[in-house]
């Protein structure tokens, strides 16, 4: 027990007032430590403002950065969706382009394929007509080996060179003359010169021989040749088929080969001189050809001056006709002036008898009187 004044103050007294007293100190303690506390707190406050105005506004940075990011994003997406549209596009348009290629190309393989089987076609056909030509040509060959089938060969070729040439009623074939000799065709030309002879030779033992000569003995042998084949038909040609009176005063020797021809012409051209000195004229099919027009051109102008004299009688027949015509037609027009004239009166009668009628009718028998005497006027009836 402790004695303070006039307090006296137990021990369980004295431990409680310790303990306020304490905790009054304790109390002042804290107060002055919050005080401080909050004076050193403040600028931490400040601070963790500062830091939580940054956080926001890396909040809203993050926010921002986020709805970018979601932007571009999005445009990404898009930009892929539209590539990708696109690329599909492209690659429909090719896989299309591809087909329509491909489709062509095998059309165009197809017509081409197509082509070549109608060429190789063509082939085979120019081959067959190959084959059957040498056939022919062997043909031909055969007849020529032989003199009567290749002087047919000649009078064949002359034949329609001439009927291609002529009309049918200016020539002849196979025609026999006065002298008992067979004319291969005359033609029947008008005076001067007359009908001339046309006969078919063909020296081709000789041109061959020539041909197929290769030393110059053989070459000198086939000249002689054909010299002397081609001389025996200009003389046989001179003494059968020109005749005095009957025929021309030359013919012609046709030649069916224009290599015969043009090697006479090249290499023998005494030949042709001899056969112009026989008045016989050497022809191949296409100076035959040449030849023959001129003839037709001859027997054109014969045909129209025999004509001249009927074109004139007819000519003279004309003119009178047409002088009775004339006088004819003077009559019809003498006939058609009297009709007019009969018109004319009987317009003027028509008219006379007309004024009659409408005097009549109304009466008017004064100036029928001026027209006609013999009217008796109207008097009084006496009372």
């Amino acid at each position: 027990m402790i004695t303070v004044g006039d307090y006296v103050l137990e021990l369980p007294e004295l431990v409680g007032l310790g303990i306020a007293v304490i905790v009054i100190v304790l109390l002042i303690m804290t107060v002055r430590a919050a005080g401080r506390s909050a004076q050193l707190a403040e600028p931490m406050a400040q601070q963790m403002g500062a830091i939580s105005a940054r956080v926001q506004m890396l909040s809203d940075g993050q926010q921002q950065l986020t709805g970018g990011l979601t932007h571009v994003s999005e445009a990404q997406a898009a930009s892929q969706t539209s590539m990708l549209q696109l690329m599909e596009k492209r690659l429909a348009q090719v896989s299309e382009n591809m087909t329509e290629n491909l489709q062509g190309s095998s059309r165009r393989t197809a017509h081409s394929l197509g082509e070549l089987q109608e060429r190789l076609k063509t082939i085979d056909k120019a081959q067959e007509n190959i084959t059957k030509l040498s056939g022919d040509v062997l043909s031909l060959q055969d007849i020529l080996s032989n003199k009567q089938t290749r002087g047919a060969f000649g009078e064949i070729q002359l034949n329609d060179i001439v009927g291609k040439a002529l009309p049918k009623d200016s020539y002849a074939l196979q025609h026999t003359l006065s002298n008992g000799k067979r004319a291969d065709c005359l033609i029947y030309l008008p005076n001067p010169p007359g009908p001339i002879v046309i006969d078919s030779k063909f020296p081709l033992e000789a041109y061959e021989a020539l041909r197929n000569a290769k030393t110059q003995s053989q070459l000198n042998e086939a000249a002689r040749m054909l010299r002397t084949s081609v001389r025996t038909h200009i003389k046989a040609i001179s003494e059968k088929y020109i005749l005095e009176g009957e025929t021309a005063d030359g013919a012609l020797m046709f030649l069916p080969s224009e290599a015969v021809y043009a090697e006479l012409h090249a290499n023998f051209p005494e030949l042709v001189r001899e056969g112009f000195s026989a008045k016989v004229w050497i022809v191949s099919p296409t100076t035959c050809m040449a030849t023959l027009n001129t003839m037709r051109a001859i027997l054109k102008d014969a045909r129209m001056r025999e004509q001249a004299g009927a074109i004139r009688r007819e000519l003279g027949l004309l003119y009178t006709d047409v002088e009775r015509l004339g006088t004819r037609v003077e009559n019809l027009d003498r006939h058609f002036g009297q009709a007019a004239k009969d018109i004319s009166d009987i317009k003027i009668s028509a008219d006379k008898a007309g004024r009659r009628a409408r005097r009549l009718d109304n009466f008017d028998f004064e100036e029928l009187a001026s027209d006609d005497d013999k009217v008796v006027p109207l008097t009084k009836p006496e009372v």
